[in-house]
């Protein structure tokens, strides 16, 4: 090889070391960001985790606290309804009884 070669293929050799140094801070900086992420990631499904179970934990408790005074509400109320079909037999006689008071009293 000539000189000018040698010096041509050293600054190229150059080039290419500082291109691999310059790749090895890139592909430093990609896991740094990569580790981030993964990071960021894992904090995120925590925090939904532990929304879920935030929420989960009020809906039982108002199940508790709010349901049964409902439920012992409607109850009270369907102890105090009348009682539609002993009521309509009840009318029912009555007209057949009006009916057949009138038919021989005639």
């Amino acid at each position: 090889m000539t000189p000018p070669e040698t010096s041509a293929l050293t600054a190229e050799l150059a080039n290419l070391r500082g291109d691999f140094v310059s790749f090895g801070r890139d592909l430093s900086e990609i896991k740094t960001a990569c580790a981030v992420l993964v990071e960021r990631s894992n904090r995120t499904e925590q925090d939904v985790r532990d929304l879920r179970r935030e929420l989960e934990d009020e809906v039982k408790q108002l199940r508790d606290d709010d349901l049964k005074p409902l439920k012992a509400e409607v109850d009270a109320m369907k102890g105090r309804q009348w009682p539609l079909q002993s009521v309509a037999a009840l009318a029912s006689v009555t007209a057949i009884g009006l009916g057949i008071w009138t038919a021989v009293g005639r």
